[in-house]
């Protein structure tokens, strides 16, 4: 499995961007996938999820209102949507995907990142 993360960029505080991550190899239907993030000198941190059964969605606080994370099985994508975008979400955005679970740990496949630049 592979998993292509795009749509990063820069953009202004306020501004929106929408991240996708592609999967090849194997359909993920039955997996659970979500977003990570890694800044500068900081450890990675779990930013959203989406989860196969139901659909559950999950998110970090300091998302909560702005990030909606979504998938179109059809094309074995995930997206997430950022909107008010702050210089604090500057970041490389991971995405992940696992038959179980999300913890960073146990995650079985990673997309190789995508660099969200936010300016002030």
């Amino acid at each position: 499995v592979q998993l292509q993360a795009s749509g990063g960029g820069l953009v202004q505080a306020g501004g929106s961007l929408r991240l996708s991550c592609t999967a090849s190899g194997r359909t993920l239907e039955s997996y659970a996938m979500g977003w990570f993030r890694q800044a500068p000198g900081k450890k990675r941190e779990f930013v959203a999820a989406i989860y196969s059964r139901g659909g559950n969605q999950y998110y970090a606080d300091f998302v909560k209102g702005r990030f909606t994370v979504s998938r179109d099985y059809a094309k074995n994508t995930m997206y997430l949507q950022m909107n008010s975008l702050k210089p604090e979400d500057t970041a490389v955005y991971y995405c992940a995907a696992d038959p179980d679970t999300l913890a960073p740990s146990d995650i079985d496949y990673w997309g190789q990142g995508t660099q969200v630049t936010v300016s002030s």
